[in-house]
């Protein structure tokens, strides 16, 4: 308890972290990773949940009876236990979930598990630390907050790390998307059918994009199972989240039921995604002019006066 009060220790114990966390991002970026054959293999797993769940679902419908599942792992249990879907489950968890890259029942309980234990750490870990450990003789009203601030992190730490997950995803997907329009709209003018089309595609664009592959894999795959096209589209729509994803589907829904030239329709959207893509870039680039203008005033700015005043100074002393 007197190693971990005095004030030297807490700063040493960040900077060795640091440090660790520097050697290993550098490790991690030496090594190559290619996660594309762990993402197949869960595309496959999940093509044989749909593959079930439409087999239950004829049976069901044969039947006419419905088959009730009985909780299976011990997570289940708890969250059920405890009723955590009811008051903290959000209306918007389960689709962001999904637009993240976790599907299913185990990831949505995963995500209200965290949000219970997390809060209840952080909470016990601040108690602990500014009520025993270190007190920084702060008042006891302070260190009351302290705790609550601690509390009110680790609420909003399971939110943050869905929403920094699923940000990421969709900046993979969108910088692939016009490639992907690209190589669809090749193979439907080739005489491939659409299904065909999205298995190729998905094959072809993981270089770029794994979670693009991995959403043209489950379409193909929705496609094949489902009994209507348009519900893999939107799913593929809803899975995603972004609205150059949602053109694309409104076009196909729309040749789907019309009869239209999907070619003509895929050429245009095309040529929106990349021309959408190329005014992003330009506005990175026009934006940052703004964002140099602080670090130069405080970093280059100084040692530049520094420099050009420093000799002139000198030699006004030496001449007084």
């Amino acid at each position: 308890m007197d190693l971990l009060s005095d004030p030297n220790i807490v700063p040493m114990l960040l900077a060795g972290v640091a440090a660790a966390a520097t050697v290993w991002s550098l490790a991690m970026s030496l090594v190559p990773a290619d996660t594309l054959d762990k993402r197949l293999k869960a595309v496959a797993v999940e093509r044989e949940k749909i593959r079930a769940r439409e087999r239950e679902r004829m049976n069901a419908d044969r039947q006419r009876a419905t088959l009730r599942q009985r909780p299976t792992t011990r997570l289940k249990e708890i969250v059920d236990r405890f009723k955590l879907s009811d008051w903290l489950g959000t209306e918007t968890a389960k689709a962001q979930l999904t637009q993240a890259g976790y599907r299913g029942q185990k990831a949505e309980y995963t995500f209200l598990f965290f949000r219970l234990v997390t809060p209840i750490a952080f909470l016990l870990f601040g108690f602990l630390y500014l009520f025993f450990v270190n007190d920084h003789d702060l008042a006891p009203l302070l260190r009351v907050a302290g705790v609550m601030t601690a509390a009110y992190v680790g609420i909003k730490a399971p939110e943050l790390y869905l929403s920094n997950q699923r940000t990421k995803r969709q900046l993979s997907i969108r910088r692939a998307w016009p490639d992907a329009l690209d190589l669809l709209l090749i193979c439907v003018e080739s005489g491939m059918s659409i299904e065909q089309a999205f298995k190729r595609v998905g094959a072809e664009v993981g270089a770029n994009s794994i979670p693009l592959a991995e959403e043209f894999a489950l379409t193909s795959a929705e496609m094949a199972y489902l009994s209507d096209r348009r519900l893999a589209y939107e799913n593929l729509a809803l899975r995603t989240g972004l609205d150059t994803v949602k053109s694309v589907v409104t076009a196909l829904v729309q040749a789907e039921r019309y009869g239209t030239p999907l070619g003509q329709a895929l050429r245009v959207l095309a040529q929106e995604s990349r021309d959408q893509r190329l005014n992003e870039a330009e506005k990175k680039a026009a934006s940052l002019p703004p964002k140099l203008t602080v670090p130069m005033i405080i970093f280059f700015l100084p040692i530049l006066f520094a420099v050009l005043l420093t000799p002139a100074a000198v030699q006004v002393m030496e001449a007084f």
